[in-house]
C-alpha cells in the first residue's frame, strides 16, 4: 500500500516531471542518483496532458521560427516569382484555390494554398502541411512524360504572391505557397464526361482516353510513385483531347513493404477494398481505381450514383460492389475492367499490361458506342438519358 501512495505521489506531478528538450519529450530529473524501473510509471489520470501540448506547442513554434530565421539554399523547383503574373479563378478545392496564369511567357495553371502564415494555423500544422506540399513537389519536379501534366515550378512562399484584388487577394498569406502547371484548356475529365452523359463517346474516343491514363499510370509505377487518388477529377485534357495526369497531393514512393502504406487514401467511389478496409496496399490500389475510370469513361456517367458514401464502403469490400458494366460493352473491354478491379489485388493486372490490352481492343466496329459521323442517341442499352 505504501509504494501504491508513492506512485500516486510522483503521479500527481508527472506533467512537470517532462521537459520538451530537441525533439522529444523526455523526464526531468531532479537531484542525483539512479531511477529505478517503477520511477518511469504514472497513472494515466494523473498527468496533466494539456499542459503537455501546450509545452509542445511552445517547442515546435520556436523551432519552426528558428528555422524561417536560417539562410537556405534554394531549391532548384522554386520559381521567380518575379515572373508570375496570376489572373483569374479557375477552380476551388478542399486546400486551395487554381488560377490561371502566364508564368515568363507560358500559359499556366496556379494552384495556391489557403494556408501558410495566416494567423490560424498552428505552427505545427502548418509545419506538417508544408512538408506535405515538399512531397507533392517532389515527387511532381521528377516526371517526364505526354500523359503527366508538366511540372512548372513552385514556391514555398519565400517572397509575396501578386494575386489580383478581385480574386479575393485579402483571403491568402502573403507568403502563401503555390504549384505551377502547365495549362491544360480542356478542363477536367470529369467535367468531359459530364458534357457527354447523354449523347456517350465514340468507342475510338473510350479507347484513346484509357490509353492515355494507363499509359501515365505505367510510367508512375515504373518510377516506383503510387497515385494513391486515381480519378476523373484529376485528370486534364489539352486542345486535342489528350489526357493527362495531375494532382499528386497524395502521391508517394512506393514503400517496399506494404504494410508502411496504410489509411483510407483516395476518394470513396474508386478506392480498392484493401485500402477502404484499412489493410496495407500498394501501386495496384491504383489499377483498381483505374478499372472505376474505364467504366465511368465508357458510360459517361457517376459510379454509384444512387448510393451513400457509407453504402458504397461497406458493399465494395464485404459485397464485391461493382459499377454495373451495360450488355453493349464488348467483351474485350468489359474484361479489362474486371481484371483491374478484382478484389485480389494480387490478381490485377500491373499498368505495362493493361497498356497492351487496350491496345490490341479493335474499335473498328464501334463498340457498341455512336460512331461520329452520326448524329448522337445514345448507346441503345444504356437506361434513358438523364440530367441536362
Amino acid at each position: 500500500m505504501g509504494s501504491r501512495n508513492g506512485v500516486e505521489g510522483r503521479s500527481a506531478g508527472a506533467a512537470e516531471n517532462f521537459d520538451v528538450g530537441e525533439g522529444a519529450l523526455r523526464p526531468k530529473v531532479r537531484g542525483v542518483g539512479s531511477m529505478s524501473s517503477n520511477d518511469m510509471f504514472f497513472r494515466a489520470d494523473k498527468i496533466d496532458l494539456k499542459a503537455l501540448d501546450v509545452q509542445l506547442e511552445k517547442h515546435l513554434s520556436m523551432v519552426w521560427s528558428r528555422n524561417k530565421e536560417l539562410p537556405r539554399t534554394k531549391e532548384e523547383w522554386e520559381i521567380d516569382l518575379s515572373k508570375l503574373d496570376i489572373r483569374n479563378v479557375i477552380a476551388h478545392g478542399t486546400y486551395g484555390t487554381v488560377f490561371r496564369g502566364v508564368y515568363d511567357g507560358q500559359d499556366v495553371a496556379v494552384k495556391v494554398l489557403d494556408w501558410g502564415e495566416d494567423g490560424f494555423a498552428t505552427s505545427a500544422e502548418t509545419a506538417a502541411l508544408r512538408a506535405s506540399f515538399r512531397q507533392e513537389v517532389a515527387v511532381w519536379n521528377k516526371l517526364d512524360h505526354p500523359n503527366i501534366t508538366k511540372f512548372v515550378g513552385a514556391s514555398m512562399g519565400t517572397s509575396n504572391l501578386r494575386i489580383p484584388s478581385s480574386e479575393g487577394q485579402s483571403s491568402f498569406p502573403s507568403r502563401a505557397c503555390c504549384v505551377v502547371v502547365e495549362y491544360l484548356p480542356g478542363g477536367t475529365l470529369k467535367q468531359f464526361l459530364i458534357r457527354n452523359r447523354r449523347k456517350k463517346l465514340a468507342y475510338k474516343i473510350v479507347i484513346q482516353l484509357a490509353l492515355d491514363l494507363s499509359r501515365g499510370l505505367s510510367y508512375l509505377h515504373s518510377k516506383k510513385i503510387v497515385h494513391r487518388d486515381v480519378k476523373t477529377e484529376n485528370m486534364l485534357l489539352d486542345s486535342h483531347r489528350n489526357l493527362k495526369i495531375a494532382d499528386f497531393g497524395v502521391a508517394r514512393v512506393e514503400a517496399q513493404n506494404p504494410r508502411d502504406m496504410t489509411g483510407e487514401t483516395g476518394t470513396l467511389g474508386y478506392m480498392a477494398p484493401e485500402v477502404l478496409d484499412g489493410k496495407p496496399y500498394n501501386r495496384k490500389c491504383d489499377v483498381y481505381s483505374f478499372g472505376i475510370c474505364l467504366w465511368e469513361i465508357y458510360c459517361c456517367d457517376m459510379p454509384y450514383a444512387d448510393l451513400s458514401f457509407s453504402e458504397v464502403s461497406s458493399a465494395v469490400v464485404r459485397q464485391n460492389l461493382r459499377p454495373e458494366i451495360p450488355r453493349c460493352c464488348p467483351n474485350s473491354f468489359a474484361n479489362i475492367m474486371r481484371k483491374c478491379w478484382d478484389a485480389n489485388a494480387d490478381r490485377r493486372p500491373e499498368m505495362d499490361e493493361v497498356v497492351r490490352l487496350l491496345e490490341a481492343v479493335d474499335t473498328s466496329r464501334g463498340g457498341g458506342m455512336i460512331p461520329e459521323d452520326q448524329v448522337p442517341h445514345g448507346c441503345f442499352c444504356f437506361s434513358a438519358a438523364r440530367g441536362p
